[in-house]
C-alpha cells in the first residue's frame, strides 16, 4: 500500500506541477495577443507624431503617449459637445420664451377692445357693485394682471410722444407743462412694452399757471403789498405835515 502511495505522489506531483505549465506560455501568449488587439481597436484612427523624417526613421510611439493623444482627442470632443449642447440649450429657452410672449400678446392684443368697453361702462357707471357685468370685469382685470398687463393714460400728466399718441389740442387750465387734456383711449403696456399708446388730446402750458421757481403770481402780490406799504408810509409824514 505504502509502494502504491509512493508510485502515485510523483504522478500527481508532475500533474500539478507540471501539467499545467506547458499550457502557462500560451495562455500569457493568448492574454497579450487579446489585450493587443483591444489596445489597436481603442487607438484605431489615432494620429501620432512621429518625429522629423529628416534626422531618420523615429521610434515608434509608445503605448502610453498613444493613450495620451487618444485621451486628449476624446477630452476635446466632449468640451465641444458639451459647447454646443450649452448653446442649443440656450436657444431653445429664448424660443420658449418668444414664443410664449408671442402667445401671450396675441390674447392681450384681443383682450384691449373688451377692456376698452369695460372702461367705457365704468366711466358712465354702469358696474354696479353685485352685478354679473361687474363681476365678469373683475375676472378680466385679475387674468390681465396676471400677464402683467396695465393701462395708462390719465388726464393732467405731461405729455410723452413716446406712449401718447396727440388727436386734437384743448387746453387745460393750470398746466405748466404740454399735458394731457383728454383720454379718448387709454394706452397698455404689457410689462415694459408698449403695446397700443394713449390717444389723447393735449394742452400747451397755461400762461396763467403758476409755475415753480417763476415767481410771476407772487411777484404781482408782493408789488401791490409794496404800494400800500409805500401810501401807507406816505400818509404818516402827510399827517404830521
Amino acid at each position: 500500500m505504502s509502494d502504491n502511495e509512493n508510485f502515485d505522489k510523483p504522478e500527481d506531483a508532475d500533474r500539478r506541477d507540471g501539467g499545467d505549465s506547458p499550457a502557462d506560455p500560451a495562455d500569457r501568449a493568448t492574454g497579450r495577443a487579446s489585450d493587443d488587439q483591444a489596445f489597436n481597436d481603442i487607438v484605431e484612427g489615432v494620429e501620432l507624431s512621429t518625429g522629423s523624417g529628416s534626422e531618420g526613421p523615429a521610434d515608434p510611439p509608445s503605448r502610453e503617449s498613444q493613450l495620451a493623444t487618444l485621451l486628449a482627442e476624446r477630452t476635446e470632443d466632449l468640451q465641444r459637445l458639451q459647447a454646443e449642447y450649452v448653446n442649443y440649450k440656450r436657444r431653445v429657452d429664448r424660443d420658449r420664451d418668444l414664443a410664449r410672449q408671442v402667445g401671450v400678446r396675441k390674447v392681450v392684443a384681443d383682450l384691449m377692445p373688451v377692456l376698452d368697453s369695460i372702461e367705457m361702462a365704468r366711466q358712465h357707471g354702469e358696474l354696479e357693485e353685485g352685478s354679473g357685468f361687474r363681476a365678469v370685469a373683475d375676472a378680466l382685470a385679475k387674468v390681465a394682471a396676471a400677464h402683467d398687463l396695465t393701462s395708462f393714460g390719465a388726464v393732467g400728466e405731461e405729455f410723452d410722444p413716446h406712449v401718447h399718441e396727440a388727436l386734437m389740442q384743448v387746453p387745460l387750465p393750470g398746466a405748466t407743462v404740454t399735458s394731457v387734456s383728454q383720454v379718448m383711449q387709454p394706452g397698455y403696456k404689457l410689462g415694459d412694452q408698449v403695446l397700443r399708446p394713449a390717444r389723447v388730446a393735449v394742452s400747451d402750458p397755461d400762461p396763467n399757471a403758476v409755475s415753480d421757481g417763476t415767481g410771476s403770481t407772487g411777484t404781482g402780490s408782493t408789488g401791490s403789498g409794496a404800494s400800500e406799504a409805500d401810501g401807507g408810509s406816505g400818509q404818516g409824514p402827510a399827517g404830521d405835515n
